[in-house]
């Protein structure tokens, strides 16, 4: 942006100086051009007013003296024709009239007309051609010669010259100076924006105490360092409500579980035999949604920040969830299994995996209708990424449907169960752990919601652990 600032700013002033300059370079040589005609004129009329009684006369001896003099003061050559056009009397040295353009201008001049330039003169360098005036003389209303005047334009050239050598220097000069300011000039102009630069991405960061300083720069732009403080002012009450709202929400919820898993526990001598394996998976449920709120706890207190991975077995993890919802499954006459090679390790935050196949099994049970088979596919690490697949066999969604549906507060329908939310809560906690949550049709129908979590090493992690113990 600084580049195609100071292109603009320096594009602009070389065009302003130009533009200015270069009418006024042309008005200077007009005006010079014009003061020159003018001048010529005057001395031909005041010859020509003396031409008259010399010529009547026959006596051009005081008229040769006015010529030579006039020569001599002004370097201009001066002559007077008769009505035929021939030279009666001529400054020493004589002009040369016998060219085509100055016979041709004569001819006018006796003919009672005044002849000077056409057009306004612009002595530029390269143009030599002297100025040629030509006077008629006029005695008793009648034509009886004409004054010849030829002026060389070499001085009225140098002067010319030198008004736009003056015009360059000063065109040069400020564009120098133009140019000197315009880094310092690009720098104050974009200071407030590298300012609010560097602070959406210190706010990005998670720094939501960073702000903008609103002294600096155009008034546009302070007033924009103002919206922005404001802006962010307002974005960090809402996330710290909602931090709170986490914190307090899963503080408020550890105690009756606390309580729930007392009671729990406690039913263990009054069970009937061959209820011990449920009453386990029950203190497993009330353990993870344990460990679940305390994992909110800590997000909450690290304020947005990604939660520490670690390496979880996600085929271990699958059957787990799996054998927790094989008894809401047999109620809803569905059927639920789970596939795959062992070995399929993956990096995620503590419980992601849990709650993301939690919400997923949830949905298809829900959705999917009484009967519907769904099976938990864990993929054998390929490309440094481990796939976890939950395919049902339900009714489905389309592919627009299936576009929108992780947004937050999205519904398939009117009266449908839930908020809306468990979808986008995947997707954000997968993507926490640097994965993504992807929806595609099943086949024949049905959907599949795939999770692309990052694969870990198990060799690796051995040797780790090797070495810390």
């Amino acid at each position: 942006m600084r580049r195609r600032l100071l292109i603009v700013y320096v594009s602009l002033l070389v065009v302003t100086c130009l533009g200015l300059a270069i009418p006024l370079a042309g008005t200077l040589a007009a005006r010079s051009s014009a003061d020159m005609v003018l001048d010529r004129s005057n001395d031909a009329v005041r010859l020509a007013s003396l031409a008259g009684p010399a010529l009547a006369s026959g006596d051009t001896e005081a008229l040769r003296g006015e010529l030579d003099i006039y020569h001599e003061l002004y370097g201009i050559e001066a002559a007077v024709v008769d009505d035929d056009g021939q030279i009666v009397v001529a400054s020493d040295p004589r002009p040369d009239v016998s060219a085509e353009d100055t016979s041709r201008e004569i001819q006018a001049g006796l003919a009672g007309n005044r002849v000077g330039p056409g057009e306004t003169v612009y002595p530029i360098p390269w143009h030599g051609s002297p100025l040629t005036v030509v006077e008629p003389v006029v005695l008793s209303g009648e034509v009886i010669g004409a004054v010849v005047t030829v002026s060389p334009v070499g001085a009225l050239q140098r002067s010319t010259l030198v008004q736009w050598l003056g015009i360059g220097l000063g065109v040069v000069l400020a564009l120098g100076v133009g140019i000197a300011a315009a880094a310092p000039l690009a720098r104050w102009v974009l200071r407030p924006v590298r300012e609010l630069d560097q602070a959406s991405r210190s706010i990005g960061g998670g720094e939501l105490a960073t702000r903008v300083p609103v002294a600096d720069g155009p008034p546009e732009l302070r007033q924009l360092s103002q919206s922005f403080n404001q802006m962010a002012d307002t974005i960090t009450t809402l996330l710290e409500r909602q931090r709170l709202f986490v914190a307090y929400a899963s503080h408020q919820v550890r105690n009756p579980l606390a309580a729930l898993r007392l009671r729990v526990d406690s039913l263990s001598g009054q069970m009937r035999s061959g209820a011990e394996e449920a009453h386990a998976l029950a203190l497993d449920e009330v353990d993870r949604l344990t460990r679940i709120c305390d994992g909110l706890l800590t997000l909450a207190r690290s304020g947005g920040a990604a939660p520490q991975a670690e390496q979880v077995d996600a085929r271990a993890v699958a059957e787990a969830r799996v054998a927790a919802w094989v008894p809401v499954a047999e109620r809803a006459g569905a059927r639920l299994r789970a596939c795959g090679s062992p070995g399929s390790d993956v990096w995620c935050g503590a419980g992601t995996l849990d709650q993301a196949l939690d919400v997923l099994i949830d949905n298809a049970l829900k959705f999917g209708g009484w009967g519907v088979s769904i099976a938990v596919h864990v993929g054998l690490p390929r490309g440094g990424r481990v796939e976890v697949h939950v395919v049902d066999d339900g009714p489905g969604l389309d592919r627009e449907q299936l576009r929108t549906a992780g947004t937050p507060f999205w519904q398939s329908g009117e009266g449908v169960d839930g908020a809306g939310l468990g979808l986008s809560l995947v997707a954000t906690l997968v993507e926490m752990s640097g994965g993504g949550l992807r929806l595609t049709p099943a086949r024949p129908r049905g959907i599949d919601a795939c999770l692309d979590l990052p694969a870990a090493d198990r060799t690796r992690s051995a040797a780790q652990r090797a070495g810390e113990g």
